[in-house]
């Protein structure tokens, strides 16, 4: 449900309400997040909850599995965990087990791209840019199937622009009218994905009232955002790293 009584307000009750209306099988779904950092996991966990089927996921990473804890994962993990993702566009698989499992027995379609160009793929898909040159991938299997163009003598690629049905980003602070703040390095792909979505929907730990935001410190104005609700999912730490105490 939206809030208050104006039936144009960007601003709704929750996750389900938010994404009520704008999921359905066999879509493509851009995801914010940087490994745990910056993930809009209450977005990822509606997904997941109403079983939404055959989707192509863009993000940096598909999720991860935690390290000392077998068959526990987060993010877009779960995703993956019931067999939810038919193809997946991303820089880094890491140590997603399921991940890795899962292309190797033929489950899931694998789009491996250099993070830099996947970065630009987006932000040139929200500025309405089809395509660009790159040399990044030239020479290797990035680079099969791929117009190449001489340019001052150097051989480019050339990489087609990416947008999506839907992006799920995750803020720090949002107001009403979807204007974003994001948190230090939460930031990530955050930005570039909130303006190559057909519909994008933000999740915001504080969501502030119309004025409160510093116009300078924003990050991502208002008029990428369709959608926007205030949830705080439980803080990630993907991999915990300790010293041994010394012995007195």
């Amino acid at each position: 449900m939206h809030i208050g009584t104006n039936t144009t307000s960007k601003v709704f009750s929750d996750v389900s309400a938010a994404l009520e209306g704008v999921l359905f099988d066999g879509m493509s779904i851009m995801a914010g997040g940087f490994g745990a950092c910056g993930i809009p996991d209450l977005c990822i966990q509606e997904i997941r909850r109403r079983g939404i089927r055959n989707l192509t996921v863009i993000s940096n990473n598909c999720g991860g599995e935690f390290p000392d804890r077998p068959g526990e994962g987060f993010g877009l993990w779960v995703l993956l965990k019931d067999r939810l993702v038919r193809r997946a566009i991303s820089s880094y698989i890491g140590t997603n087990r399921t991940f890795e499992r899962q292309y190797l027995d033929g489950d899931i379609e694998l789009m491996l791209t250099p993070q830099g160009t996947l970065a630009e793929k987006i932000r040139a898909g929200g500025a309405g840019i089809p395509a660009f040159y790159t040399r990044t991938g030239v020479g290797t299997i990035v680079a099969e199937g791929k117009e190449h163009r001489q340019f001052d003598g150097e051989t480019f690629i050339l990489e087609e622009a990416l947008t999506a049905d839907l992006a799920i980003v995750k803020a720090w602070k949002g107001d009403p009218e979807g204007n974003l703040v994001f948190r230090k390095t939460a930031r990530n792909f955050n930005p570039m994905m909130a303006t190559a979505g057909r519909v994008t929907v933000a999740e915001v730990e504080h969501l502030v009232e119309p004025g409160a935001l510093e116009p300078d410190a924003v990050h991502t104005p208002g008029i990428f955002i369709q959608r926007i609700f205030e949830g705080r999912a439980p803080k990630i730490i993907e991999q915990r790293t300790v010293r041994q105490e010394r012995e007195a």
